[in-house]
């Protein structure tokens, strides 16, 4: 083993960007960020779209730091995004339109599009991927349906990760774990699902090769490497779906445990060697995502911290700018478990004043609507909480053993109100940590592309000797088993 390397891992976010340089000295990664970044939506004519040229400079201005940095020696660069989201290139790979933003309205009405043609039992079979709709198989059926004219020139797809990399180096490939996300993957197959795609009209020449996660696409394209000074640096796929990345740097022992990657959304889960496609992962809503080593990320999204988001986007509208730490104590302060709402209902998935949609669902469910914006808030944490119970057990069922402990990463594990309010919920222990477990997880596949270290456990051992992990034990479960028979009692009254 080296005695050092550097490398610099640019994680993506539905809300923010971080570029994060990582450096290895024997069994230890130190990290440091660079540059760190909003990022969000942006409002066109035709609809809700991702900023894509801002987002590219600020990938630029974080390679740049990285090679400034005093007594770095950069060994890659390494990228994720979130999932789902794609831009379609012409013939001489040319950015066709600003890549839409998965919460825009164009796959309203999708499902039964999707349906009409192919049945949701076979649309599952030959891709093990829950159905959400603005997944990438439906943001492409919108746009058969709608005879886009961008869909009609596109020669090649690209998602996110995959289109910074294409301008990065050159290279139009997929990465596995980003694959696994479209909904136009078989998994068992280990290929594009070509008799979906067909059947939905969805043309099949714009798909590229698949690589897998810890292949080194090459360095940055020469008249770049020359603008930011680069050299031959190479950019390497981590798992470029930023949850695949998350998985990988659980610092987990052994097979039996769960884990929560949490910040926008809370992607809920284990590990699974081969995919789980049968009549009980379909009815509850599973997917399998493709991990590092050719793991299955066999999980659920749940709506995440993107309640609590919008709500302070919201107050901030109005005036009031709360830090993230002053809403958490507002939180804390605020009465227990007096309303619960099902944060996954379609009442909350589109932006817009969350407080008063939270506020409508408790009186249309007969509860007491939280009226101060600690019992707001307060409510969408407990009920985020009750949430994952809800779909642990059901995971668990699914596979018919328990899963213990839960492992929370991700930026959301600062929220330490809400870390304890999911080891009580699930009354089992809840391992938090480390915070920046994405970027993390991306260096550490870097690591292995070029050799430094062996193997995904190697690297959880390294995750385990450099970060703080804080284990949660239940402090007080009892009330939540009420607190849970009432989220199952609004799921099934609030449509």
């Amino acid at each position: 083993m080296a005695d050092r390397l550097d490398l610099l891992a640019l994680d993506l976010g539905a809300s923010s960007g971080r570029a994060i340089l990582g450096r290895f000295t024997g069994d230890r990664l130190e990290l440091q960020e660079l540059h760190r970044f909003e990022n969000g939506p942006v409002w066109l004519p035709d609809g809700l779209h991702w900023d894509v040229l801002r987002i590219w400079s600020d990938v630029l201005q974080g390679i740049r730091l990285a090679l400034r940095a005093e007594g770095v020696e950069l060994a890659g660069v390494g990228l994720d995004t979130w999932g789902v989201d794609y831009g379609l290139l012409d013939a001489s790979g040319a950015l066709v339109s600003n890549p839409y933003h998965y919460r825009d309205g164009r796959t309203d009405g999708m499902f039964a599009e999707a349906f009409r043609r192919v049945t949701r039992e076979e649309i599952f079979q030959q891709t093990g991927i829950q159905f959400i709709e603005f997944n990438t198989v439906f943001q492409l059926l919108s746009m058969v349906t709608a005879q886009s004219p961008a869909l009609e020139i596109a020669e090649t797809l690209l998602t996110m990760p995959d289109l910074l990399n294409y301008w990065l180096t050159g290279q139009k490939v997929c990465e596995f774990s980003i694959a696994t996300t479209t909904q136009c993957y078989d998994p068992r197959k280990k290929d594009w699902a070509w008799p979906l795609l067909e059947a939905l009209g969805i043309p099949t020449g714009i798909f590229p090769k698949i690589v897998p996660p810890g292949t080194v696409l090459g360095p940055i394209a020469p008249a770049l490497a020359e603008e930011l000074g680069a050299g031959r640096v190479p950019v390497i796929a981590p798992a470029c779906h930023d949850t695949g990345s998350a998985v990988a740097a659980v610092p987990a022992e052994g097979d039996d445990f769960a884990y929560v990657s949490c910040g926008t959304w809370a992607l809920l889960g284990t590990e699974l060697a081969e995919p789980l496609i049968n009549a009980d992962s379909l009815a509850f809503g599973i997917t399998n995502e493709g991990g590092v080593e050719g793991t299955i990320r066999f999980l659920k999204n749940i709506t995440g911290l993107w309640l609590v988001q919008e709500c302070r986007r919201q107050w901030q509208q109005e005036g009031d700018r709360l830090s993230w730490d002053e809403l958490t104590q507002l939180a804390a302060e605020a009465e227990p478990l007096r309303s619960i709402i099902d944060p996954d209902h379609s009442d909350f998935v589109k932006p817009g004043d969350m407080p008063a949609r939270i506020r409508e669902y408790c009186r249309r469910t007969g509860q007491p609507a939280p009226e101060s914006r600690g019992a707001v808030l307060r409510c969408a944490l407990e009920s985020q909480a009750l949430k994952q119970r809800f779909v642990l057990e059901n995971i668990e069922r699914i596979l018919g053993r328990r899963l213990e402990p839960i492992h929370m990463v991700g930026g959301g594990t600062q929220n330490r109100l809400l870390c304890q309010f999911t080891a009580d919920a699930a009354n089992r222990a809840v391992v938090t940590g480390p915070i920046e477990a994405t970027a993390i997880g991306n260096l550490l596949t870097q690591a292995t592309a070029l050799g430094y270290i062996g193997s995904m456990a190697d690297g959880r051992r390294i995750v385990r000797n450099s970060f703080e992990i804080v284990t949660l034990e239940p402090e007080n479960p009892s009330p939540w088993d009420e607190g849970y028979a009432r989220l199952l009692q609004v799921m099934a009254q609030a449509d």
